[in-house]
């Protein structure tokens, strides 16, 4: 939880849906006081969903699921947040496994995936839900089974999608990132939900100020 207080008694609390310490380290870059509610959904697709929809749809879930888990969330802005990779036109989750990592990222090589990062903003005062689906393209390098082994040693990335971290050494694995948000891929566009907050009356620049401020 932010240990900082609220910038004014007219904003908004912000809430983060995510138990991504991903998530949260993003979010800490916009240098804003939120707090943390894990949200407790089913995150599996439905029957021939698309993977935009999916993520988009689990975003908006989220962020419904962690408001309604607030007492007395008159004043709060929730953001909700999901990622779906796709690869071969079928969804790709997180391995889990070494095997599995090592599976995936076998396929992956020299190929091409697109991760659809979506977000969520829902008013709690207002029952406004704001949206996005920011793509990222990502091709993947002609690396060898001794460079995957070596890379999975050292980062275990077992809980990220396409067994990749592309903000660590993960990035040696790739070829090319094609996206209008570097923060997306992460799992958390900072740039829309900038954007999302500032639609809402929580302007990002001047919270942090008055942050500082105090």
């Amino acid at each position: 939880m932010s240990e900082a207080t609220n910038p004014s008694p007219r904003t908004p609390r912000l809430i983060l849906a995510s138990s991504s310490p991903y998530r949260r380290e993003l979010l800490e870059r916009l240098r804003v006081p939120f707090d943390v509610v894990t949200p407790d959904i089913d995150e599996a697709p439905l029957a021939g969903e698309t993977p935009e929809a999916t993520a988009v749809r689990l975003a908006i879930a989220k962020a419904r699921a962690a408001a309604g888990r607030i007492a007395g969330n008159a004043d709060v802005l929730v953001i909700g947040s999901d990622q779906v990779a796709t690869f071969d036109g079928r969804q790709i989750g997180k391995p889990g496994t070494h095997e599995k990592a090592v599976a995936q990222l076998q396929a992956m090589r020299g190929r091409s995936v697109e991760f659809h990062s979506a977000l969520c903003l829902f008013d709690s005062r207002t029952g406004n839900v704001q949206s996005a689906d920011i793509v990222t393209r990502v091709r993947f390098r002609h690396y060898s089974d001794a460079q995957i082994e070596a890379y999975l040693r050292a980062e275990t990335p077992y809980d990220c999608a396409g067994s990749a971290k592309s903000e660590g050494l993960g990035i040696a694995l790739l070829d090319a990132i094609a996206s209008d948000d570097p923060t997306a891929l992460v799992g958390l566009p900072l740039i829309a939900l900038s954007g999302m907050l500032e639609t809402a009356g929580f302007p990002v620049l001047g919270a942090a100020w008055a942050v500082f401020s105090i």
